[in-house]
């Protein structure tokens, strides 16, 4: 399997749809379902909708669960947060209703969720993720679904004692917002620094010291060989007791159920070109949200699991299915180039706030804009580095070479990622940086220098799509 950091050199060919469709299955009850079906209303559809949900309640948003776990007790339901009712726009919805079956005909799709079958033209799948805890930790509580959140909270008393597995995104979400309610948290993590999986070494490290002045004490380098209802036990022999033990140690897609109906990624992925048709099957089967290893132009594979691929994927999905791809049906208007958002992650932890904008490249070189000591914010740059391939594709239409990280004529250099910690200012230009069609190209040396607007660096900007 390609390396999933690596820009690829060839994009996945595009499949549409061989047929008109008139019923469309979105079979996930998240983010990316509920905007499925509000974009083909959007967008005109007036055939038959059927939404099949998990959860046995209406979508809601989940980056609330951990963020404010403790102040906020009821979902974000997306009818309040971004005005989707699925239930007002779908003409049957199916919660607590979890598919177990996918068939893939030449004319359409059946879908099967224990005795009932729903069969339509063509399929969305926005299936999410699921938490992983592994088999032997069965003591260890999740945080992933909304009654996860519940069940959390419930026993997250004052002076409860709160044992953390894992110092990624979730877990030092969960820390801080604990920490911060009287509860005593302690945080394992089994590298050498936290977020180093999603940031690199040197770069997570920076975010040391945050977890001492939070009040939360960090065990880094430390392997978890049992989880037990009161603590856990590390490989160096020493017990860790607790009164909740939360596994926070990533999430994987959920795509079990399609075992043998769809290619799958090792991981559990599907592979989707730029209008997010699932490579290797026909145009009327579409993956959007976590599910979905999307090909970007820009930044080469992109797996799931940013909210904004969730919020503005399915809109890129519905057009194909209703004929807006080269070779569709149903349309003459076809858009050539589809909305390629870069990936994003928005973080509060431990009084931080972090934007992450892009995606770094294996080799990439690191440079620092601020002083991370400084107390006034600091940002974590990522550029291709000389001899590298610093955007995708083998030919670019902006001058960008993509075999050396560096432009035709010298100047600059390609960034692939940014990581903004409490610089708002910054994270604006990382918003305009990241929508041109192509890398931003920045001089290094004038990013780096903080008393300068990021602006000041730009060697060559694309134009933002619109």
């Amino acid at each position: 399997m390609p390396d999933d950091r690596r820009p690829a050199t060839t994009p996945p060919a595009v499949t549409a749809p061989a047929h008109a469709v008139r019923s469309v299955v979105v079979v996930g009850g998240g983010l990316a379902g509920a905007q499925t079906v509000a974009a083909l209303r959007a967008q005109g559809f007036d055939g038959r909708v059927t939404l099949l949900g998990r959860e046995t309640v209406p979508p809601y948003d989940r980056p609330p669960l951990s963020k404010h776990l403790i102040d906020r007790t009821e979902p974000a339901w997306l009818t309040d947060e971004l005005g989707v009712d699925v239930h007002a726009l779908a003409d049957d919805v199916h919660v607590g209703s979890a598919a177990d079956r996918l068939v893939v005909e030449t004319d359409g799709v059946a879908v099967c969720a224990g005795d009932a079958e729903v069969r339509a033209d063509a399929v969305v799948l926005a299936t999410g993720s699921r938490a992983v805890l592994p088999a032997a930790w069965r003591d260890a509580v999740t945080l992933h679904t909304a009654d996860d959140a519940a069940r959390l909270r419930s026993r997250l008393i004052t002076g409860a004692r709160l044992v953390i597995v894992g110092a990624g995104w979730i877990g030092a979400e969960v820390a801080g917002v604990a920490a911060a309610a009287g509860v005593d948290v302690t945080v394992v993590e089994a590298t050498s620094a936290p977020l180093s999986a999603a940031l690199g070494a040197r770069v997570g490290d920076l975010t040391r010291g945050w977890y001492a002045a939070a009040g939360v004490r960090l065990e880094l380098g430390a392997e978890v060989t049992s989880v037990a209802d009161d603590g856990v036990r590390l490989a160096d022999g020493r017990r860790l007791p607790a009164d909740v033990v939360l596994a926070a140690v990533g999430a994987r897609p959920d795509t079990q159920w399609l075992d043998g109906a769809l290619p799958r990624d090792p991981d559990g992925s599907l592979r989707v070109d730029a209008w997010h048709g699932v490579v290797g099957a026909p145009g009327h089967v579409r993956a959007v949200g976590d599910i979905a290893r999307r090909w970007s132009p820009r930044h080469g594979w992109v797996a799931g699991g940013h909210w904004d691929g969730a919020l503005r994927g399915p809109a890129t999905a519905v057009r194909a299915l209703l004929g807006g791809v080269p070779g569709g049906v149903g349309t003459d208007d076809v858009e050539p180039v589809p909305d390629d958002p870069a990936p994003y992650v928005f973080s509060t932890q431990l009084g931080h706030d972090l934007t992450l904008y892009g995606q770094q490249q294996p080799g990439d070189e690191l440079v620092l804009r601020g002083d991370p000591d400084g107390g006034a914010g600091w940002v974590a740059l990522w550029f291709a580095a000389p001899g590298s391939a610093g955007v995708a594709g083998e030919s670019d239409t902006s001058g960008v070479a993509a075999a050396s990280g560096m432009p035709a004529d010298g100047r600059g250099r390609v960034l692939t990622a940014m990581l903004a910690v409490d610089r708002p200012r910054d994270v604006a230009a990382a918003r305009r940086l990241f929508t041109g069609p192509t890398l931003p190209v920045l001089d290094p040396e004038v990013a780096a220098d903080a008393s300068r607007q990021l602006r000041d660096a730009v060697v060559r900007e694309e134009p933002a799509r619109r």
